[in-house]
């Protein structure tokens, strides 16, 4: 083989060399693209499951919160109504004692 000959393999192999790295260059850019592609899709995911669950959780508090305060409203009504019925049955007593100690006082003074 001739010294051209050899001059000529050392840089097709070199060419060769060089569209192999090239290429494996863009075969690095593309999978990391994809790892990016990939991990924004999951973190988007992983975010989006997380809302979902907080407002689930905060829905399921908010039910409750309503039945707790219904309940409450329900027993505070009760015992006012309660409250009332004692006292209108209680305001002839208290009429009648208001009309003897004005009288009292009334005669009294007379």
């Amino acid at each position: 083989m001739s010294r051209a000959d050899i001059l000529k393999e050392i840089k097709k192999a070199e060419a060769d060399a060089a569209e192999m790295v090239d290429g494996a260059e863009a075969e690095k850019k593309a999978a990391i693209a994809n790892a990016r592609r990939d991990s924004v899709s999951k973190i988007q995911a992983a975010e989006a499951a997380a809302r979902e669950a907080s407002e689930s959780s905060v829905s399921k508090k908010k039910d409750s919160l309503t039945a707790e305060r219904d309940k409450l409203l329900n027993a505070g009504t009760e015992e006012a109504d309660e409250l009332e019925r004692s006292a209108a049955g209680r305001m002839s007593e208290v009429k009648d004692f208001l009309n003897k100690e004005f009288e009292r006082t009334l005669n009294v003074t007379s």
